[in-house]
C-alpha cells in the first residue's frame, strides 16, 4: 500500500521553513509522502536537505492583474492534477482561495485550509482594502465550507463561522509551536535594556507606533535601545518603505540589523519583546519570546492576546496607541524585577501551551483522520 500524499501550498519558502518545516518532517517520518509547492528564493536547499520534496511554484502574493492571476490558478490546477495529493494543506489567504479551487477541480479528497491571521485586508482602513475585503470574504465563504478550516485563535474561528462554515469543520491549534530547547531562558544581560520588535516591517505590525514610543522614551530620558529585527516586505501593501527605516536609523531612534537568522541569540540579548500589531493569527515571534523567558508588550487584539495575559507574562495595550505603548514600555524598563517575573511566567505558558511537539502531534492526528476518511 502506497503512502498517503500530503501537499503543502505556501506562498514563500522562508515562511515554510520558519513555520511548517518541522511539521512536514514529522509527517514524513509518520509515513506520509510529503511535498511543498512554494515560491523559492533563499531557502530551497534547507527544504531539500530536510527530505521534503520541493515543487517550485512561482506566484505573486499581492497580484491584482486578472490575467496573471488566472494564469497562476491554471498552473496550480495542473499541479494538483499531476500530484494527486490525498491531503492538501493550504496556509494563508491566497493559497487557501486558489488551492481550494485547484483541489476541487483536481478532485483532491481532503483539504485543510489554515487561516494564519487575516492580514492587511482586515486591518487596513483604506477604501481599497474594504472593497477587496468584501470580495475575498465572499470567496472564502464559498471555498471554506468544503474540508477542514484550521484557525489559531478564537476570534478567527468566530469569523470563519460567520462566513457559514459549520463549526464541526473548524479546528483550533495554537500556531506553529516553538522549539522549547532551542528557545531557552537566559539571564537578562547587564547594560542598557534592549527592546526588540521581531517582525516583517509592516505598518500594521505597529512599526510606526513602536518608533513613536522609542522617540518618546528618549525624550523622557529613559535609557533604552530599540531594535527592528526584520526587513520590509515589498509584496505587502503595508510595507514600510526602506527609505523611512533608514531615516529612523539616521535619527538614532532605532537600530535595524535587518533579517535576523539567530533569533535565540537576539532574544537572549534582549530585555523586552514588543509587537504592537493590529491583528495576528498567533505570532510565532511572541511564543518564541515567551519560551525564551522574555516579558512581552503587545496589542490587545486577536492573536496577540492569546499569548499574553495582561500583568502575568507581559502587558497588553490598545492597538494604534503610541502613548499607551510608551507608558507600558517605560513601566517595564524601570522595573527589572517585574521583567524577571513576567519572563518566568511566559516560559511556563510556553511549556504548557505552545510547545512544538504538542502542536505537531495535534496536526498529525488531523492528517491521519483526513487520510483515513
Amino acid at each position: 500500500m502506497s503512502s498517503p500524499k500530503l501537499l503543502f501550498l505556501v506562498t514563500e519558502d522562508w515562511y515554510f521553513v520558519s513555520h511548517r518545516l518541522a511539521l512536514a518532517v514529522a509527517a514524513r517520518d509518520a509515513g506520509f509522502d510529503v511535498a511543498v509547492a512554494t515560491r523559492v528564493r533563499r531557502h530551497g536547499d534547507i527544504i531539500r536537505r530536510a527530505g521534503v520534496r520541493l515543487i517550485e511554484f512561482e506566484n505573486v502574493r499581492s497580484g491584482l492583474n486578472p490575467l496573471r492571476e488566472l494564469e497562476t490558478l491554471l498552473r496550480l490546477i495542473r499541479l494538483y492534477r499531476r500530484e494527486r495529493p490525498d491531503v492538501a494543506h493550504h496556509v494563508a489567504l491566497k493559497p487557501v482561495l486558489y488551492g481550494s479551487i485547484a483541489a476541487r477541480l483536481a478532485r483532491t479528497p481532503r483539504v485543510i485550509n489554515a487561516i494564519a491571521g487575516m492580514g492587511w485586508l482586515y486591518t487596513s482602513g483604506s477604501g481599497a482594502a474594504r472593497g477587496l475585503q468584501r470580495v475575498v470574504s465572499g470567496a472564502l465563504a464559498a471555498v471554506l465550507r468544503a474540508g477542514i478550516v484550521l484557525v489559531q485563535n478564537p476570534d478567527d474561528g468566530e469569523l470563519v463561522a460567520r462566513l457559514g462554515v459549520p463549526r464541526a469543520h473548524i479546528r483550533r491549534i495554537a500556531g506553529s509551536g516553538v522549539d522549547l530547547e532551542r528557545f531557552a531562558p537566559a539571564p537578562e544581560p547587564a547594560g542598557i535594556p534592549l527592546v526588540v520588535l521581531p517582525s516583517r516591517l509592516l505598518w500594521d505590525k505597529g512599526v510606526g507606533e513602536f518608533v513613536a514610543a522609542a522617540r518618546q522614551l528618549r525624550a523622557r530620558g529613559v535609557e533604552v535601545r530599540c531594535l527592528l529585527a526584520g526587513d520590509p516586505d515589498p509584496a505587502n501593501p503595508a510595507a514600510v518603505p526602506s527609505g523611512q527605516i533608514g531615516a529612523w536609523v539616521a535619527e538614532g531612534i532605532v537600530e535595524h540589523p535587518g533579517w535576523v537568522e539567530d533569533m535565540p541569540a537576539l532574544l537572549a540579548a534582549s530585555s523586552i519583546v514588543c509587537l504592537p500589531s493590529y491583528r495576528e493569527g498567533l505570532p510565532k515571534a511572541l511564543i518564541e519570546a515567551a519560551a525564551a523567558g522574555r516579558p512581552i508588550i503587545t496589542s490587545d487584539v486577536p492573536g496577540c492576546r492569546e499569548v499574553v495575559r495582561d500583568g502575568e507574562n507581559g502587558l497588553l495595550v490598545p492597538a494604534r496607541d503610541s502613548a499607551r505603548l510608551t507608558q507600558a514600555l517605560e513601566r517595564l524598563l524601570r522595573d527589572p524585577a517585574m521583567r524577571r517575573r513576567m519572563g518566568a511566567c511566559g516560559r511556563q505558558r510556553a511549556e504548557q501551551e505552545f510547545g512544538l511537539d504538542a502542536v505537531i502531534a495535534q496536526t498529525l492526528a488531523l492528517y491521519r483522520s483526513c487520510a483515513s476518511c
